[in-house]
């Protein structure tokens, strides 16, 4: 059963249709006991950073999300559920990520903003993420202090990074649930 993460907001019916289609037994939850007893977990995001973690603390889901990601539940990141997993960003100034990974979330310097559209997926390391074309909606990228995080990157004015992957972790800019083919194929490895 793979656990989607209602913080109140996010791209939640688009994700479970695309796990729907997949023949993927999953649910929607905002319930904290839920979380820390999930098989698999998907942190689907839009909105600001500021909001969803907010949410996350009000709706008391942020240590459950912490404490299951750290015990090793295989977590899934949408967009805005992989900036979450850093220290912070340029979008809400002194609000505090989860900090799983050391670096910060910043916009793009150069380039209309958000940036809308389908871009090349370029691998950086052999696993979950392949080289493709997948959809984006964003204004903020990830900028981690490690770089062996990194799964892939992707360019608009300039290389930046587009998916992370380490150890029970993958998370991406893009969104799968709306890449198509691509798309569906990466959360299909995933699942594997």
């Amino acid at each position: 059963m793979i656990t989607i993460l209602d913080y109140g907001a996010g791209n939640l019916s688009s994700v479970k249709n695309a796990l729907d289609y997949l023949g993927m037994d999953n649910s929607t939850t905002d319930n904290p006991k839920k979380i820390l007893s999930a098989e698999r977990i998907i942190l689907p995001g839009v909105g600001s950073f500021g909001f969803l973690m907010d949410q996350l603390r009000k709706k008391n889901l942020e240590k459950p999300l912490k404490k299951a990601i750290e015990k090793g539940t295989p977590f899934f990141g949408i967009c805005l559920g992989l900036q979450a997993l850093f220290e912070e960003s340029e979008e809400s100034p002194g609000v505090p990520g989860l900090s799983i990974f050391k670096g910060n979330v910043q916009q793009f310097r150069k380039g209309k903003v958000p940036q809308i559209g389908w871009n090349k997926i370029i691998p950086e390391k052999e696993g979950i993420i392949q080289e493709g074309f997948a959809y984006f909606v964003n204004s903020f990228v990830a900028v981690p202090k490690d770089p062996t995080i990194i799964a892939a990157t992707s360019d608009y004015y300039g290389r930046y990074v587009c998916a992370v992957q380490w150890k029970n972790i993958t998370a991406t800019q893009f969104h799968p649930e709306k890449s198509g083919d691509y798309g569906l194929c990466t959360l299909k490895r995933w699942l594997q």
